[in-house]
């Protein structure tokens, strides 16, 4: 089967050429590659250019971005993939290999684990390990045409928790499965000032994607697979404990973006 992966973009030089270099050194013959930027000003259009069987402009969010990618797509299964995400060079092939043998199937996890710079970065690979298997945190990547088309594609109201709203409306109408290729998230350096500044900006979608699943999303936020490995937590006391600095950064940018949602929402009641 045909395989597309579709890569949304903005200012992504840093990342995109090992990104897109994995997705063309996939071992599966059939592979389309499509780069949907929103007005990047660094190199990323001439990268993307030297991989990409297409390069796309459309904005203005991410989730618009992808679902215009699908559209333009030609592949039986369409990949959405980050692009400072470098794959597995099997990945592509294991997901032929799966809806192939599991026919009942509509879309697929691939599990992620995390590489990057200094002391945060090692944090972050902990964390990364410890959701993979979470149904609450994992979110499925890959989709048959017929069923991300079906289900309506990404929710463009949202730019944060699209990944779990994709994956709420997924669930009760299709089976998800799973591949044993990974996918390896460049982190980069990690500093707590721009990972506060970063989730208080996607605060004001996690408000919304909160209302909108008030029954479910608890979960997600709890993160419960922090505590239900307290043996490898305890292996690793200095990872850990910079572990829980980064989440609680995060978790105050989260809350000062939710305060900044509710403050305007406030201000346009009448």
């Amino acid at each position: 089967m045909k395989i597309s992966f579709v890569v949304p973009t903005r200012n992504s030089a840093r990342t995109l050429d090992a990104c897109l270099a994995s997705l063309r050194g996939q071992t599966h013959a059939d592979v389309e590659v499509l780069v949907v930027d929103n007005g990047s000003t660094d190199g990323t259009v001439e990268i993307a250019g030297r991989h990409a069987d297409q390069v796309l402009q459309w904005g203005p969010e991410r989730s618009a971005q992808r679902n215009h990618g699908t559209h333009r797509s030609t592949g039986d299964v369409v990949v959405f993939i980050d692009s400072d995400m470098v794959l597995e060079p099997h990945v592509a092939a294991s997901i032929d290999e799966r809806f192939t043998a599991e026919p009942g199937t509509g879309a697929l996890i691939i599990p992620e684990r995390s590489f990057g710079v200094g002391f945060l970065a090692r944090c972050r690979e902990l964390e990364k390990l410890l959701y993979v298997g979470d149904p609450a945190v994992e979110s499925p990547r890959a989709y048959r045409r017929e069923l991300i088309e079906r289900i309506g594609g990404w929710n463009e109201d949202l730019t944060a928790a699209e990944d779990w709203d994709l994956a709420d409306r997924t669930r009760p109408v299709a089976t998800i499965g799973r591949v044993p290729a990974w996918i390896w998230h460049d982190e980069g350096q990690i500093r707590l000032r721009a990972t506060f500044a970063k989730k208080r900006y996607y605060g004001r979608w996690i408000d919304q994607y909160v209302r909108m699943n008030a029954d479910t999303s608890g979960s997600k936020f709890a993160r419960t697979a922090l505590l239900r490995q307290p043996t490898r937590l305890l292996r690793h006391p200095v990872l850990t404990a910079g572990l829980a600095t980064l989440k609680l950064t995060e978790a105050a940018g989260l809350a000062f973006g939710i305060r900044d949602s509710r403050v305007t929402a406030g201000a346009r009641t009448p």
